[in-house]
């Protein structure tokens, strides 16, 4: 049988989602390239936002419509969040939330026997220990992504993910390490450390997040590790001096802010302020003088007034990020935000136009800071024959003009010059 997946959202659901097909694979399925020569169809869900939602339920809607003979699984955040609804879906054959990742194939040769719907959506409780899964299949990657941590204890007011992900867990050092090495003797240099809290990180063993970044840094044939998003309160001036002594660390810092006004901080409930954040900036930056720091903004949070979004803006430009993701707030049902009063959909359009356009600017600032520049790029797969193109440390896109009948630089370190900046990359040459 053939099995087609369809991963939505984070880093996190796109390790999940190579999990799941490593398991399929092991009990001898195949992988389709197309919905309609699929025999299962997959679909590892996003709740993050409405958006998420609708993307999720309407590739669902169109893979019925497309292979009706299909067995669907829908999985992921979405039906662990809002089991109510998920239940509800006819087209979904099978309904999971994120605790049944490794039942999944079990419960497919299930329906396949009596083709009766089945929904099975465990409930987590605080005892939970770190789901073990099979690693998935990152071979065709240049940067394998490695799931660390699951859960959140945060409870952000907007936020419908702690009761899609349950508290925070924390995979085990000796586990982390057989998979690391694994990657490594595969040929991949970079390792991506992702979590759904990714900074709360060993706190149930007595250890940090810095801890895990110094294992991976040990394993020879690991010549860079990065993170992924990091929530700015708990992060520690030992944390960053030890990251410095790494040369294999990335000075990539994606400090989640949400917004820079502090009174739309404090009806969120994040717990930092824009002065402790903006301290913290200070001293990664001083630490480590080539890091990039980028961030999330949400706009339209609920009683968010014109002076709040403009306290944000400026707080934004103060800071000088290297990039930003915009998104406008979407109330979730369940969550404290979705009962306070709401802003109009056309004020959070105006408000995300503007932020987009701040961002869009201060990226262009970041880059043509870049040219003079000599760095490190971890080279990936050629999107254009015109170009080579990688990251440098900071996560800079780099590309380098292709000369005729040159061979893939792919999974090859060089240092480059830096020459100019474009819209979204740097340019410059082999050196």
């Amino acid at each position: 049988m053939k099995v087609f997946f369809a991963g939505f959202g984070c880093k996190v659901n796109q390790y999940e989602t190579e999990s799941i097909k490593a398991d399929f694979i092991s009990e001898g399925f195949e992988t389709a390239d197309e919905i309609t020569s699929a025999d299962v169809i997959v679909i590892n869900s996003c709740t993050v936002t409405s958006s998420g939602d609708s993307k999720s339920l309407y590739f669902l809607r169109k893979a019925r419509k497309d292979n009706p003979e299909a067995v669907i699984v829908l999985t992921g955040c979405m039906p662990q969040a809002t089991p109510e609804i998920a239940e509800s879906i006819p087209e979904a054959d099978i309904v999971t939330g994120t605790k049944e990742r490794g039942n999944i194939v079990s419960l497919v040769k299930e329906f396949t026997k009596s083709r009766n719907q089945i929904v099975s959506i465990g409930k987590y409780c605080a005892s939970d220990k770190f789901e073990e899964i099979i690693p998935g299949d990152f071979s065709e990657k240049t940067r394998a992504f490695v799931k660390i941590q699951d859960g959140c204890n945060q409870f952000c007011t907007y936020c419908i993910i702690p009761y899609a992900r349950g508290r925070c867990r924390s995979k085990p050092l000796d586990i982390l390490e057989k998979e690391i090495y694994t990657l490594a003797q595969s040929g991949h240099k970079e390792i991506v450390l992702v979590g759904i809290n990714l900074a709360f990180y060993g706190k149930e063993f007595g250890i940090r997040l810095v801890d895990a970044v110094e294992l991976c840094c040990k394993i020879n044939g690991v010549e860079r590790v990065r993170l992924g998003s990091l929530e700015p309160e708990v992060i520690s001036d030992e944390d960053l001096l030890r990251l410095s002594k790494l040369p294999q660390f990335c000075p990539q810092f994606h400090l989640s802010l949400q917004s820079g006004c502090d009174k739309t901080l404090k009806a969120m409930n994040r717990h930092y302020n824009t002065e402790e954040y903006y301290g913290l900036v200070k001293k990664i930056r001083n630490i480590f003088p080539e890091c990039s720091i980028t961030t999330d903004i949400m706009v339209g949070f609920p009683n968010e007034t014109d002076e709040d979004f403009e306290a944000s803006l400026e707080f934004v430009k103060k800071v000088g990020f290297a990039k930003i993701h915009v998104f406008q707030y979407s109330p979730r049902n369940g969550t404290p935000a979705a009962k306070q009063p709401q802003i109009k959909n056309s004020v959070k359009h105006e408000r995300a136009d503007r932020m987009k356009k701040l961002g869009d600017e201060l990226k262009q600032k970041y880059l043509e800071k870049q040219i003079g520049k000599t760095v490190p790029v971890l080279f990936e797969r050629e999107n254009s024959p015109e170009f080579h193109q990688g990251y440098a440390p900071d996560y800079t896109l780099i590309k380098i003009p292709a000369k005729n009948c040159e061979k893939s630089l792919r999974r090859l370190i060089f240092y480059v010059k830096i020459r100019e900046s474009e819209k979204d990359c740097c340019i410059g040459e082999i050196i």
